[in-house]
């Protein structure tokens, strides 16, 4: 039986996941959006490369949820972008119908899958999606950390001039102004990057990852970041569907881990088969921890809006 991946959102994130996941042979993926055609007309398009990249994927586009049946994973980029003259809380209200309406009909045509959130604002639409599906938490996960911590390591190879394969760098909390990275725990080659680079240039790069998204809407104008965001949800869906075992950093519903209950928070977990199969608790410092804490406070402010 052939894996299969749905990816609901047909826009640039949506379509360049379904490229990468398409192109890396993990699954047969169904994109489907509420706008007609463009999910048909990029669907299309990506299996008529399949010849020319060597791959037997199979790409539908479609605009029924009934061909995105006993999906495997689910993958959710649909919702708007903050425009002109809007509210934090028009856009959360907005995006939370959107993900209402996205969710019934996922749950209904693939009870068994599991829930890759894409869509922002990023904490609280993982808190939507786990209270609205009625999954376990560990089949509705958050993609953040993945994408937060490969700018953190983008940035730290840049500076030290090192393969980005050597580095591995942690970001905790909520995707936005409140993520936590954790030089700490962010290694070269297994060298601590507090012992290479220092401490006025390692706040710099802090301070860049947090403004990751940011820094790339300001050059874009008016549109946002799609090309890792897409790989990020990608890595995730290839550590679920290949079984890794691998420790990534995601959104997941913490019920007491670091002190949080009842709230999506980046943490890193160990992706497999069942998803989320074990959430991994690392020692904090106590400021570590309070930042940690105000990650977690934003988030909840969120959710209260919504009321989930």
């Amino acid at each position: 039986m052939r894996n299969k991946v749905s990816v609901v959102g047909s826009g640039n994130v949506g379509a360049t996941a379904a490229h990468w996941i398409a192109s890396k042979e993990l699954a047969d993926v169904v994109l489907i959006d509420i706008l007609e055609g463009i999910p048909q007309g990029k669907g299309l398009d990506l299996l008529q490369a399949m010849p020319i990249e060597k791959r037997d994927s199979h790409i539908t586009g479609t605009n029924d949820y009934k061909d995105t049946a006993n999906s495997d994973i689910v993958v959710i980029t649909a919702g708007i972008p903050r425009k002109p003259g809007m509210s934090r809380d028009d856009l959360l209200n907005t995006n939370y119908n959107i993900m209402k309406s996205v969710v019934t009909e996922v749950v209904k045509y693939s009870p068994n899958c599991i829930l890759i959130i894409v869509s922002n604002p990023l904490d609280a639409m993982a808190q939507t999606a786990y209270k609205l599906s009625g999954f376990p938490r560990n089949r509705v996960i958050g993609m953040a950390g993945v994408l937060d911590s490969a700018r953190f390591r983008t940035f730290i190879a840049d500076e030290l001039q090192v393969s980005v394969e050597n580095v591995t760098a942690f970001v905790l909390g909520g995707h936005g102004d409140t993520m936590v990275p954790l030089p700490r725990y962010s290694t070269v080659a297994g060298i601590p990057i507090t012992e290479l680079i220092e401490p006025s240039r390692l706040a710099a790069i802090v301070q860049r990852t947090r403004d990751g998204g940011a820094e790339i809407v300001k050059y874009l104008k008016t549109g946002s970041a799609f090309y890792a965001p897409s790989a990020a949800a990608t890595e995730m869906v290839e550590a679920i569907l290949k079984d890794k075992k691998k420790i990534l950093p995601c959104a997941a519903y913490l019920d007491g881990e670091y002190g949080i209950k009842g709230l999506y928070v980046g943490v890193p977990v160990k992706l497999g088969s069942k998803g989320i199969e074990q959430i991994i608790q690392i020692k904090l410092t106590a400021d570590e921890q309070a930042a940690l804490n105000k990650s977690a406070e934003a988030v909840k402010e969120l959710v209260g809006v919504i009321g989930v």
